[in-house]
């Protein structure tokens, strides 16, 4: 059975007595740990294309093995205990870009990034046989990938939306043990430092939203690690794959493999893209999008339990998972899962659109001296992240971390969220 079949989402109402209030989960699958500086330098501002003047998101901003990533405006904040040279910009798409740094002008920048230009002698990669590529990158999965345990540090954030307003919102600090890439997943741990979140006090919203299992995700979705979930051959015997367009990652040639559902299965298949850097043969990003077609296996894979009454429609689910080379090593860098799905009451015409993300951005990774979480400490892949951690009403409470910073959208909605909260 396909292992994404293990993120599921709970429906549930919700009355407007506090203590009997029951709420939607979603049980996703994310993780992210952050980083804790002392005396802190603060190198803000925001990424955009150089062409059309844009913001991109999702862009890593990284000083060694300090990085975070641009959210949705393209904004960025990375805070550094000390001050650094320089600091590195890149993007799928754009070239990598070396931004050196003076004292007194590290906040505020705008960042312009160059698209790259696919060069002619690229078309070489289409005579190369696709099945076989992935197969020799899962072959370099030992070599390529951390030898040694290591500790990550990252920012981990989920939220839901009814249409297109802000229901729920968590975030926090995770740290992740990982035992090295050619072992499993079942020693990896993942446990929270400092977490936070809120629920709409609204009555109208009888149907709320919050993420089971969710820091799991980097876990569990590290796909290169967790081979039982797609890279393997009882798995990629159900696809059909072909070359895509090469592209660069970091100033680095990828290979791009296509993958298309080529069999019927008793579960949700999935079209994907798969890129492995042309040197060293290594998976640097993985993009899935469910298969939809057929509605009945989709919610099979999205779906555990809902309100008598409620019918749900499943519209999306994609993921994206990052890694970056640093120091000779390649290790998970971001993760990103969305899920979008309809739900209505029998009896009503219309139904409500809700959308529920998670996202993990490491941004930081220790390999000296580590020690693995305790199992009585870490985060177990059934717990639901809102039930571990408290209100967020301290303005200054991630002065310390790098986090994803908000987009103006949600930073709007979070502070909604709290007025509403304090006056219930």
């Amino acid at each position: 059975m396909c292992p994404l079949c293990s993120i599921f989402y709970y429906l549930c109402t919700r009355t407007k007595t506090r203590t009997t209030m029951k709420r939607l989960v979603l049980i996703l699958m994310l993780l992210a740990p952050l980083a804790m500086m002392a005396q802190q330098v603060v190198v803000s501002g925001v990424v955009v294309d150089q062409k059309t003047g844009d913001p991109l998101r999702q862009v890593s901003i990284s000083a060694g093995r300090i990085s975070v990533v641009t959210n949705e405006d393209g904004d960025f904040s990375l805070k550094l205990n000390e001050m650094p040279k320089a600091v590195n910009i890149s993007h799928l798409g754009y070239k990598t870009q070396r931004l050196t740094l003076k004292e007194g002008k590290t906040e505020g920048l705008q960042i312009r990034l160059e698209p790259t230009t696919i060069q002619l002698r690229e078309i070489v990669v289409q005579n190369y046989n696709p099945r076989e590529l992935v197969n020799i990158a899962i072959d370099k999965i030992p070599e390529n990938y951390s030898k040694v345990p290591e500790l990550l540090k990252g920012f981990y954030r989920e939220t839901a939306m009814k249409r297109k307003h802000y229901i729920y919102v968590a975030e926090g600090v995770e740290d992740m043990y990982k035992t090295p890439y050619d072992r499993g997943t079942t020693r990896d741990r993942v446990a929270i430092v400092k977490g936070r979140r809120l629920l709409s006090q609204k009555t109208g919203d009888t149907l709320g939203i919050k993420v089971a299992g969710g820091p799991v995700q980097a876990v569990l979705m590290d796909l290169v690690k967790n081979r039982e979930f797609l890279l393997n051959k009882e798995d990629l015997d159900n696809y059909d794959f072909s070359m895509g367009t090469s592209e660069y990652i970091n100033d680095r040639q990828q290979y791009v493999v296509l993958m298309e559902p080529s069999l019927v299965t008793t579960y949700a298949l999935y079209h994907g893209k798969l890129y492995i850097d042309a040197e060293r043969l290594a998976f640097t990003r993985i993009e899935l999008d469910l298969d939809m077609r057929d509605k009945d296996k989709a919610t099979q894979t999205m779906l555990v339990k809902k309100p008598f009454g409620v019918r749900f429609k499943p519209r999306e689910l994609s993921t994206v998972v990052d890694y970056r080379y640093d120091d000779g090593v390649t290790r998970i860098s971001y993760l990103r899962n969305i899920f979008r799905f309809n739900c209505d009451w029998k009896r009503k015409l219309f139904s409500t659109s809700f959308t529920a993300t998670c996202e993990m951005a490491v941004t930081d990774s220790q390999s000296d001296d580590v020690k693995p979480i305790a199992s009585r400490n870490s985060f177990d892949s059934q717990d639901a992240y809102y039930d571990k951690v408290e209100y967020f009403l301290d303005p200054e409470y991630w002065r310390n971390y790098n986090i994803i910073e908000p987009s103006e959208s949600l930073d709007k909605a979070i502070k909604r969220l709290v007025s509403r909260y304090r006056r219930n």
